[in-house]
């Protein structure tokens, strides 16, 4: 029998290292006139479709390929609508943050709209599913002209009952940010931490509840659909409904998210005087 080559013993230092983990980089970027696209750039995980529709308002659903976001991923989304634009934006699914290693850095998410003069903006994604010991650093900026609509949501699940997922340690910081003609108009930042999670059943922090949504609409009257959107519910959602100076804001929480997501589909259903996108399924 021949004798098997030698094999090399690992040094000190290479048992020491690290394992070098594969990162998501994503970036899709979508710009629409009163003509139609004018712009489209997609790379990475980070896909941008527009699906054939019969409204005439044109949608643009972005994907991330890589199922999931981990920590050191990284993903920017621009949408854009020009002057006298009407443009819809949405996600294919929800997006999931799972668990990251306690050496990575969160996954991030940079999310820009902008909405031009006379033009009308809706970010609509689905939910964003947090996982145990899951790190994700998200934040959303839209720059909206004077005279332009915007319309938001953004909703959050803390694991999934269904599952009997209690989430005990992440940490996610999620910002968004909304400046019409230059001037800050609202600001709504969130954090959830282990701190917080230990205390979980405090009405000063998450009241018990794992699933979380806030929606906004920045338009002129935007306060008088306040009383119009007060008397909708849902069983199992707790929620509160201001409107001031253009602005309309809805904060809602759930024990579970498939209630909350009902509310949600109701409540824009109820702004927008139509159905949702049709990658949304309630």
């Amino acid at each position: 029998m021949l004798d098997a080559p030698a094999q090399k013993m690992p040094t000190p230092e290479l048992t020491q290292m690290a394992p070098v983990m594969q990162r998501v980089r994503g970036r899709g970027r979508v710009i629409f006139g009163p003509q139609g696209l004018r712009d489209l750039h997609q790379s990475g995980s980070a896909k941008a479709m527009m699906p054939k529709i019969h409204t005439g308002t044109p949608e643009v659903v972005f994907l991330n390929t890589s199922g999931g976001l981990t920590g050191g991923d990284r993903l920017d989304y621009h949408l854009e609508a020009l002057d006298h634009t009407t443009l819809i934006g949405t996600s294919q699914t929800a997006e999931r943050a799972y668990a990251s290693t306690a050496t990575s850095k969160a996954a991030e998410v940079k999310v820009d709209l902008i909405a031009g003069q006379g033009a009308s903006l809706e970010w609509l994604p689905q939910e964003t599913i947090l996982f145990e010991k899951s790190r994700l650093a998200r934040t959303t900026h839209a720059t909206i002209a004077s005279d332009a609509r915007f319309l938001f949501v953004e909703s959050l699940v803390l694991g999934r009952a269904a599952m009997g997922e209690t989430i005990q340690t992440l940490h996610l910081k999620d910002t968004r940010k909304i400046t019409r003609a230059g001037r800050l108009e609202f600001l709504d930042p969130f954090e959830i931490n282990a701190d917080i999670l230990a205390g979980r059943d405090s009405a000063v922090t998450l009241g018990g509840m794992r699933a979380f949504a806030t929606i906004g609409l920045f338009d002129q009257g935007a306060e008088a659909l306040a009383d119009v959107i007060k008397p909708l519910s849902q069983q199992g959602v707790s929620a509160g409904v201001s409107g001031w100076n253009g602005k309309l804001i809805i904060r809602a929480m759930a024990q579970d998210g498939y209630p909350l997501r009902r509310y949600v589909a109701q409540v824009l259903t109820k702004i927008r005087g139509t159905t949702l996108p049709r990658v949304w399924q309630v």
